[in-house]
C-alpha cells in the first residue's frame, strides 16, 4: 500500500505543473477555446481548475503544510482576475471568480486530507 500511495504522489507532483500551465493558459487567452463537454459555465470552470490544482499539489506534496497550499492558490487565483483585468485580453475580471477559485481550493482539503492521513499510516505500519 505504501508503495501505491508513494507513487500516486510522484504521479500528483508531475500532473501539477502541466495542469497549473493549462488553467493559466486558458485565464490569459483573449478568446480560449471552448472545451469538449457541456458548457457547465465559468464558476464551474473555475472550481474544477482550483480543486485540481489543490488535490495535486497536497498530494504530490504531502509534507507541505496546507495552509501554504491553501494561500499560494488562493494569490494564483486572484493573480488570474488582476491580469484578466487588462483591457486588451478582452477578459472580463471578477471578484467572484477568485472567490469560486478559493471555495474550490477549501473543498479539495477533503480528499487531500484523506490521502494524507492513509499515507501517515502506511509509513507507521
Amino acid at each position: 500500500m505504501q508503495r501505491l500511495l508513494h507513487l500516486l504522489s510522484r504521479a500528483a507532483r508531475l500532473l501539477f505543473w502541466p495542469a497549473l500551465i493549462f488553467a493559466l493558459v486558458m485565464a490569459v487567452l483573449p478568446k480560449p477555446p471552448q472545451l469538449p463537454g457541456p458548457d457547465l459555465g465559468d464558476k464551474v470552470q473555475h472550481m474544477l481548475a482550483f480543486f485540481t490544482l489543490t488535490a495535486l499539489a497536497g498530494i504530490g506534496w504531502p509534507r507541505l503544510p496546507l495552509l501554504r497550499a491553501v494561500l499560494w492558490l488562493s494569490l494564483v487565483g486572484a493573480g488570474i482576475e488582476v491580469v484578466q483585468a487588462i483591457p486588451s485580453l478582452y477578459r472580463d475580471s471578477d471578484w467572484r471568480d477568485w472567490v469560486a477559485d478559493t471555495v474550490a481550493i477549501m473543498a479539495a482539503l477533503v480528499p487531500v486530507a484523506v490521502f494524507r492521513r492513509m499515507i501517515g499510516r502506511s509509513e507507521t505500519d
